[in-house]
């Protein structure tokens, strides 16, 4: 692991030291989650799509959304009677 120096406002600190008090946590592992979780948001890797992609296409227990789109729209006229 690489050590860094990085200058942050006294406010900042502050804040950060009542989180990692209210967390029992250290100011240094904070700082680590939230680069991590940033680092993780601006990644350009979209595989998380692929394998999401059919997870629930054999569960019976969900309706085509086509369907339940029609049927929670019933008392609305079509657009062509407008």
């Amino acid at each position: 692991m690489t050590r860094i120096l990085a200058d942050l406002p006294d406010e900042d600190i502050q804040k950060l030291d009542a989180l990692a008090l209210r967390k029992e946590r250290s100011r240094a592992s904070l700082v680590r989650e939230a680069i991590h979780d940033f680092l993780a948001r601006s990644s350009d890797d979209r595989s998380w799509i692929d394998k999401g992609f059919g997870l629930w296409a054999d569960r019976d227990d969900i309706a085509d959304g086509l369907d339940y789109q029609r049927n929670i729209r019933q008392d609305r006229r079509p657009y062509d009677e407008l």
